[in-house]
């Protein structure tokens, strides 16, 4: 099968998603490990929002070890990284001004 040039791999190094497991039951195992640890590392992180802790860069690095499996994931992540983009952006102006 072609890869598809708009595929959400090219956004990702070769190394990280070359291991795709050729057993069916090794491909479900992964899926599961990937959803654990990302919701668990999300899940942490949604915590850090009312207790002290650095949510800001454990909430993305959550969605960020989902969007390895998940395409819904993937388009949380580029959400949360346009609009951090855009905080930082604001942030600059208000300061040089």
């Amino acid at each position: 099968m072609p890869e598809n040039p708009k595929s959400w791999k090219r956004w990702l190094k070769p190394e990280t998603y070359a291991f795709q497991p050729e057993n069916l039951g090794l491909r479900i195992a992964k899926r599961v490990l990937v959803a654990t640890l990302g919701f668990s590392v999300l899940i942490v992180g949604i915590i850090m929002i009312i207790t002290p802790g650095p949510a800001v860069v454990v909430i993305p690095a959550g969605l960020a070890i989902l969007a390895v499996e998940f395409s819904w994931a993937r388009r949380w992540l580029r959400r949360t990284k346009a609009l951090t983009r855009m905080a930082v952006k604001r942030s600059k102006r208000r300061k040089s001004q």
